[in-house]
């Protein structure tokens, strides 16, 4: 009787589409817990794109609403720890934080509560201090910034074609957050992207010192617009810049989310990371017991599905642009390109046989590890960390002096 019941039981909840949460939330997880900390709520497109990752990731899961803890508009300073602390509290087994500056306090939550698994994105720390509960994750992102810059080169070169300016005059503008690693890699690589396509591009960034301001984002972006960029693109998590592309019709790539409803006249595509893959692999890891065996590092790319690209607007790419970027993705999955590929870039006039990279992250941020070999430079390397490490300034690129 017990078995017909059973059988009766799984039938429904297979038919409901309920198969998925019943099979993991059964054998002892039903008292599972994980914590989210975001630096901003879904306003923002970065803290939105791992907002939706993380409830993807718990549905695809069978975690109920009452097993996932999400804390928003928390600060990179000590309210972070006491979020992580009030997340132990309420039972969490892992704890997931995604901004840069939680890493500190993250760790140090970490080091007081054992028992519970804690996971951060962009941080630098995790190799080097190796706590068994503490764990940094990124992903090749560079790669999808670059395919997105191959998207706007070929706008570029249709725009060039069609007479609206020269190929001399082919100037990109940047819309930055900060001058750290992450986004200098990330402008260099759509800046790279651009040039596989039109080699005379030059580019332009403006820094808005904030992971999220609307009004700074749009003022970057006009200023750009303003010194004759043709295209603009961002590492920036706001309308902004999209909307002020909108406004003036200049083409706009951006980040983390399809932008086509409020720019459908300019928006091109955007680059993303789909947080899915390591949200999913974490929660199943913590449930089973392993969570040490969740890596100091973990990045991923196209091949694991981390990085990925928004809908292509066609209403305004450039003809063949789709087929182009399934070519490129093709042969990122196959090894075949090299984003800092070194005879591709020059620094001061010179191409670079050897840098010395930030790896191993100390106070004073030295340089510590050779991270150029076979001709290009290892960005985000599986055997060094996740985090990026490129803070080249490189030749066509200008940004403004440092204070």
């Amino acid at each position: 009787m017990f078995k017909k019941i059973l059988a009766l039981s799984l039938a429904v909840l297979m038919v409901s589409g309920l198969m998925i949460g019943f099979t993991s939330c059964s054998g002892g997880n039903e008292d599972f817990k994980v914590g989210f900390i975001f630096l901003h709520d879904e306003n923002s497109t970065y803290d939105k794109n791992f907002i939706d990752a993380a409830n993807a990731a718990a549905a695809a899961l069978g975690l109920t609403k009452d097993q996932v803890i999400m804390k928003v508009d928390i600060d990179e300073g000590p309210e972070c720890y006491d979020a992580a602390v009030e997340l132990v509290e309420e039972g969490c087994d892992l704890i997931f934080a995604d901004s840069f500056g939680h890493e500190d306090f993250i760790i140090q939550a970490a080091e007081e509560y054992p028992a519970v698994q804690f996971c951060h994105a962009t941080g630098t720390k995790a190799h080097t201090k190796k706590l068994p509960n503490f764990h940094n994750a990124f992903a090749s992102i560079y790669e999808g910034r670059y395919i997105a810059g191959i998207a706007a080169g070929m706008k570029l070169k249709e725009m060039i074609d069609a007479g609206e300016f020269t190929a001399e005059e082919a100037k990109i503008g940047y819309v930055a957050a900060w001058p750290y690693a992450e986004v200098i890699s990330g402008y260099t690589s759509f800046f790279l992207g651009v040039r596989s396509i039109v080699p005379t591009a030059t580019m332009q960034v403006e820094y808005t010192n904030s992971w999220f301001d609307i009004a700074l984002e749009k003022t970057a972006a006009e200023t750009l617009i303003a010194a004759n960029c043709k295209l603009i693109s961002q590492h920036a998590d706001s309308e902004g810049a999209p909307k002020a592309c909108e406004t003036a019709g200049v083409p706009n790539v951006a980040y983390n989310i399809n932008t086509s409803s409020i720019a459908p006249n300019t928006a091109l595509i955007s680059s993303k990371i789909n947080w899915v893959p390591y949200m999913t692999m974490i929660i199943e890891k913590t449930m089973a017991g392993k969570g040490n065996e969740i890596p100091y590092d973990w990045c991923g790319g196209f091949n694991e599905g981390a990085v990925a690209l928004t809908e292509l607007n066609t209403a305004v790419a450039a003809e063949g642009t789709q087929e182009a970027i399934d070519a490129a993705i093709a042969a990122f999955k196959a090894g075949e390109i090299k984003v800092f590929d070194t005879s591709k870039f020059t620094v001061g006039g010179q191409t670079l046989t050897e840098y010395l990279a930030d790896v191993d992250t100390d106070a004073n941020f030295t340089k510590d590890t050779n991270v150029i070999h076979d001709g290009y430079f290892d960005e985000s390397a599986s055997d060094k960390r996740s985090a990026p490490y490129f803070d080249i300034i490189i030749d066509g690129i200008t940004v403004p002096a440092a204070n």
